[in-house]
């Protein structure tokens, strides 16, 4: 299972982004997705998480501003990033969590995406 994130990019404060993550691969089901981030010097820290039901977590600093999608059809996970703030700047990971292989024989999975880099400037 390969997960590929995109859509970051150099915004200015108050602007907008939309992340997406694609998993791919034979996948069976994808039970949690989310989404850190790590800033430079800094720890990589939970930003959201969407369950399959479409359950929805949020770190305090993004409540409000970032929304957490899916599309199960796709095996898609977005991050539409509003009121962006120049500590939100980091380099933003998915992670997905489920499933995969053929029927007859099923494994877990959890894996990461490569990052995709999102810059606010004042």
């Amino acid at each position: 299972v390969q997960l590929q994130a995109s859509g970051g990019g150099l915004v200015q404060s108050g602007g907008s982004l939309r992340l997406s993550c694609a998993a791919s691969g034979r996948i069976r089901y994808i039970n949690t997705m989310a989404w850190y981030r790590q800033a430079p010097g800094k720890q990589r820290e939970l930003v959201a998480t969407i369950v399959s039901s479409g359950s929805t977590n949020y770190a305090d600093s993004v409540k409000g501003r970032f929304t957490i999608s899916r599309d199960n059809t796709v095996n898609t996970m977005y991050l539409q990033m509003n009121s962006l703030k120049p500590e939100d700047t980091a380099v933003y990971y998915c992670n997905a969590q489920g499933s995969y292989g053929p029927v007859e024989r099923q494994y877990d999975f959890e894996n990461w995406g490569q990052g995709t880099e999102v810059t606010v400037s004042s």
